[in-house]
């Protein structure tokens, strides 16, 4: 019965992506969006994509990783130079670039997830900043310049859907018994440890499968924007997916997607006003310190059964009253 009611809730939303995707898409062919909007759209599907997959790694496993633009920037990079150097479909290139980012994250997840808390900050921060130089300084890829002349392929049908996939993937995953092992990390890593859970293993998993979909978001930000340059991935990217993943709350999908957004409009809005911001994002995170540290959902999940429990609840107390 639960697989049943599992693939009845996948199908509704399944259903209603679809309902999204052509009233979007519709919208954008009879040009009620205008072209600045349309950016944004395009923006909030990547940024969906590297929330949810940061949110794997800090929000379900536990972790504390804030390098995640690193593997944007390799995904970005090598999906540009299967398309552009080695003329690969851009399909060959998106799986490419999760490829070589995933394959960087087991690299470097294996020593440093080993480490804790601020000390595993400290570690990913600064690998994250290890592969933007290493970039800058690798002149086949345009070094400080970046790389031009870049097709874009990248459209609100690619971005939809792989955002869709990510979500479809990562829920998945932390359902099945994988997930609840990075779970249980989460909430006492000695105890997992304890219990038979290969923390070390879970951790590695985990963090390679959310630089491989960063990779991905990487792909799709490259062939949107024609260039893949090194100022595009630097701490404050990483820092901008971070403050979307903690205003949603550590843990929840539904809420990663609300933030990602939600930040992504208020940036468009104050595009006028950069300089206001980092400010107004430094204000929402001390405001939301103060009065809901656990983030906007904490780590629930927003579902019809929400809606269909607070019906329930007003008519429940209706009987009562009469």
């Amino acid at each position: 019965m639960n697989f049943q009611r599992k693939t009845k809730t996948d199908i509704m939303a399944l259903m209603a992506c679809v309902v999204v995707y052509a009233a979007v898409q519709g919208l954008m062919l009879a040009d009620v969006i205008d072209p600045f909007w349309s950016l944004n759209i395009i923006l909030i599907g990547i940024n969906i994509i590297l929330v949810v997959s940061l949110n794997l790694i800090n929000g379900f496993t536990g972790q504390f990783s804030i390098g995640h633009a690193g593997f944007m920037a390799v995904g970005a990079y090598l999906s540009a130079v299967l398309t552009v150097k080695m003329q690969l479909p851009f399909i060959a290139a998106i799986i490419g670039g999760a490829l070589g980012a995933g394959i960087l994250g087991f690299a470097i997840g294996l020593p440093t997830l080993r480490l804790n808390g601020d000390y595993l900050a400290i570690a990913t921060l600064g690998l994250g900043e290890i592969i933007r130089i290493c970039i800058l300084n690798i002149q086949y890829v345009g070094g400080a310049s970046g790389f031009m002349g870049i097709p874009r392929y990248t459209d609100f049908t690619w971005v939809f859907g792989l955002a869709v996939l990510t979500v479809f993937i990562i829920k998945n995953f932390i359902d099945s018994t994988h997930g609840r092992a990075c779970i249980s990390i989460r909430e006492n890593e000695i105890a997992a440890e304890a219990m038979g859970v290969d923390t070390t293993k879970y951790k590695v998993l985990a963090f390679t499968i959310g630089a491989a979909f960063a990779g991905v978001a990487g792909s799709l930000f490259s062939h949107y924007f024609y260039i893949a340059h090194p100022a595009s991935f630097t701490f404050m990217k990483s820092f901008d997916i971070l403050t979307m993943v903690v205003l949603g709350g550590l843990g929840s999908i539904t809420g990663s997607i609300t933030a990602a957004i939600l930040l992504t409009f208020v940036s468009a809005a104050l595009a006028s006003y950069p300089e206001w911001r980092m400010i107004i994002y430094s204000v929402l995170l001390i405001v939301l310190m103060l009065y809901r540290p656990q983030g906007l959902f904490g780590n629930k999940e927003l579902s019809l059964k929400v809606f269909s429990r607070l019906t329930g609840g007003k008519k429940h107390g209706t009987t009562q009253s009469n």
